[in-house]
């Protein structure tokens, strides 16, 4: 299987520091702003939710594939969020908005084939202890 390479830099104290990811194609920057307030740049609960929702939405299309049925989209939204315990920061909740248009498909089987991704694709995999909350929409 491939291996994939990602880098990320802190600069300076928590508050004050800057940072800057890099991976593929993308280089930006992140801040404590950006991760914990409102403020420019990128942070790592939107890079998770950015490939959960990638991951989920192939993975689906992929058990859709195998029906014999040809998707002519699957598009997913991740609303990742971050929460506290007596740790620390932590993901709490992933919710995953999976919109799908394919000929032929039917409501029930997409819960089956939604819920079925959900529980098998990659990054589910990788985040669950978050509650990963689904809901498809069939067009």
């Amino acid at each position: 299987m491939s291996v994939r390479k990602a880098n990320a830099q802190w600069k300076g104290t928590l508050k004050e520091g800057k940072g800057n990811m890099k991976f593929s194609n993308y280089n930006g920057p992140y801040t404590f702003a950006s991760r914990f307030e409102e403020g420019d740049g990128t942070n790592p609960e939107e890079l998770v939710g950015a490939a959960h929702a990638g991951c989920y939405s192939m993975f689906l299309a992929a058990l859709i594939s195998g029906d014999n049925l040809k998707p002519d989209s699957v598009e997913t939204t991740a609303k990742v969020h971050l929460g506290r315990d007596e740790t620390g920061p932590l993901v709490t909740i992933i919710e995953l908005d999976t919109r799908v248009s394919c000929p032929g498909l039917s409501r029930d089987r997409l819960d089956e084939l939604a819920a079925d991704a959900k529980a098998k694709c990659p990054i589910s995999r990788l985040v669950a202890a978050a509650d990963i909350r689904l809901t498809a929409t069939l067009l």
